[in-house]
């Protein structure tokens, strides 16, 4: 479940099928690939990376004999089947032809066949990162028309173009989520500084801190937020900090320095660890490969009746904080230019030692921080140099004029 709050989550399921094309599905889509709209060139645009038309596929795959093809229900009173991996722009008629060659689609019969759209967007240097466009005062804009392909991509900005027109009307400060905090933040922050060329798809890959941006942690990461916002209850809120009360409470009682007795290292060694003198706490057990708070308990080494998620944070956050605090670190460095706000007003022609592709691309995106400005592509690190000298001498020149 998304949500911290679903419990015992069992969704009904349903089966779905796996079938193939084959050397005569290929034949006919090469046959007739002159009448697909996207190889006749009556759509110019590029198409999504990860799921390509069938077209696609058999001409640039032309090495493979089969593709497959995931034949899934529409829903549970429906004999609809939606025919996922066979997106095409071909005539009915051809789908029609071609799909018939599949093996369990000898007899299948097309409801609505499938097509190819091409869409509009805006540039990526023309919205913030609130998600507000910088040249319509008021106009939040969310999913597609950004540049981004997906369900969930959509869901993600939209909850934020949500948040922050609401925030305009309050006249408070926008919600802009940092890479470190969010794979939203990650999203919308690559669109708003490295835009894109082809639809747009969040991965964990595209993260520099995937280690913090867990989906255990998504409550410890996002739910002060929701809370200030009016987006969580205060008896939601409650229970939430109760648990993260609860978390630290067993870490401190993990990492305790113990003296273990003959039967506790009789325990220790049970779990595989031979040298006993290295072990002064529970946490230095945890930390070792394999050993989980169950595999404690089961030993006796351990007594706790916390619900399973107190138990898993507390376990991640003691067997991986070393590198936890790597990345922290990591992150303190990185918010030094974060925190480094560029004036909306600023004039990149005036400022001497730019290049000429910075000042251009400066000027285009209007990037809201030092540290944004740094992932716009054609800005170098020399150019955030100029740029952070700049900004130091100017505030430097505001505040000698404010105390004169």
């Amino acid at each position: 479940p998304f949500s911290f709050e679903t419990k015992d989550f069992k969704p009904r399921q349903v089966a779905c099928y796996l079938t193939y094309t084959n050397a005569k599905t290929h034949k006919i889509i090469l046959d007739n690939i002159k009448e697909s709209a996207l190889y006749s060139w009556k759509i110019t645009g590029v198409g999504p990376r990860y799921c390509p038309s069938i077209e696609d596929k058999v001409t640039r795959f032309a090495d493979k004999d089969r593709h497959q093809i995931f034949l899934e229900p529409e829903g549970f009173n429906t004999q609809e089947i939606y025919t996922n991996g066979f997106s095409s722009s071909l005539s009915e008629e051809i789908q029609i032809k071609a799909l018939r060659t599949i093996e369990g689609l000898e007899n299948v019969e097309i409801i609505r066949p499938a097509y190819a759209i091409e869409y509009d967007y805006v540039y990526q240097y023309q919205i913030k990162s609130s998600l507000e466009t910088k040249n319509i005062d008021g106009l939040f804009l969310a999913g597609q028309i950004n540049g981004t392909s997906g369900y969930e991509e959509a869901a993600a900005q939209g909850i934020i173009a949500g948040i922050n027109a609401v925030q305009k009307t309050r006249k408070c400060e926008p919600l802009v989520l940092k890479r470190s905090q969010a794979y939203i933040g990650v999203l919308i922050d690559d669109l708003v500084t490295r835009g894109t060329e082809e639809p747009y798809r969040m991965f964990t890959s595209r993260a520099e801190y995937r280690l913090l941006l867990r989906q255990d942690n998504a409550d410890a990461r996002l739910r002060d937020f929701g809370f200030r916002l009016g987006l969580v209850s205060r008896a939601v809120y409650d229970q939430y900090r109760v648990k993260m009360s609860r978390i630290e409470a067993l870490r401190d009682r993990l990492s305790q320095t113990v003296k273990f007795d003959a039967e506790s290292k009789r325990q220790i060694v049970e779990l595989g660890v031979e040298d006993t003198s290295k072990v002064s706490s529970l946490s230095d057990l945890l930390k070792r490969p394999g050993i989980k708070i169950g595999d404690l308990k089961m030993v006796g080494l351990l007594q706790s009746d916390e619900a399973r998620e107190v138990e898993e944070q507390a376990e991640i956050a003691i067997k991986y904080e070393g590198y936890i605090k790597k990345q922290e670190r990591q992150i303190k460095s990185f918010e030094k230019n974060e925190k480094t706000v560029i004036p909306p007003e600023l004039d990149y022609r005036e400022i001497p030692g730019l290049t000429n592709e910075a000042r251009e691309k400066l000027s285009r995106y209007m990037p809201d921080s030092l540290g944004q400005a740094s992932r716009i592509s054609g800005v170098s690190p020399a150019d955030i140099s100029v740029l952070m000298v700049y900004l130091f001498s100017r505030e430097r020149k505001a505040h000698v004029k404010a105390n004169n």
